[in-house]
């Protein structure tokens, strides 16, 4: 993943808009019910957001911003669309399954928010 420059203020809040949205809980919390569909309600969560983020945004609509918006899209939709009406409770088997998905978001969020904080000077807040 290349990096990235905001190229004016409008960016740089579009940046700071995604960085916060990947900064919350992607992993199911404690409560979790133990079925897929409540596994990835964060990952709607983030959907919703970079969804927002892309309609609000008036800059460029080529901007390596909103190719990293795209990028989480893509990688989160994937098992969204897998997992969000899978209401049974998870076995051994599909749990593997679904905590591979999980961690591949996870791997690809964390690539995203380092890149976005290194270009938008957020680099300290990364290391927190």
């Amino acid at each position: 993943m290349d990096g990235w420059r905001p190229r004016d203020e409008d960016e740089s809040a579009v940046g700071w808009r995604l960085w916060l949205a990947l900064s919350g809980r992607l992993w199911p919390s404690g409560e979790w019910d133990g079925t897929p569909a409540e596994a990835v309600a964060g990952l709607r969560a983030v959907l919703a957001e970079c969804d927002r983020i892309r309609g609000t945004y008036a800059g460029d609509p080529t901007a390596a911003v909103l190719r990293l918006v795209d990028s989480v899209v893509f990688v989160v939709s994937l098992p969204v669309e897998l997992w969000r009406d899978d209401a049974l409770p998870v076995d051994v088997d599909r749990a593997a399954l679904l905590h591979s998905d999980l961690a591949g978001v996870v791997e690809h969020v964390a690539e995203v928010r380092a890149v976005l904080a290194r270009g938008g000077g957020w680099a300290e807040l990364e290391a927190r």
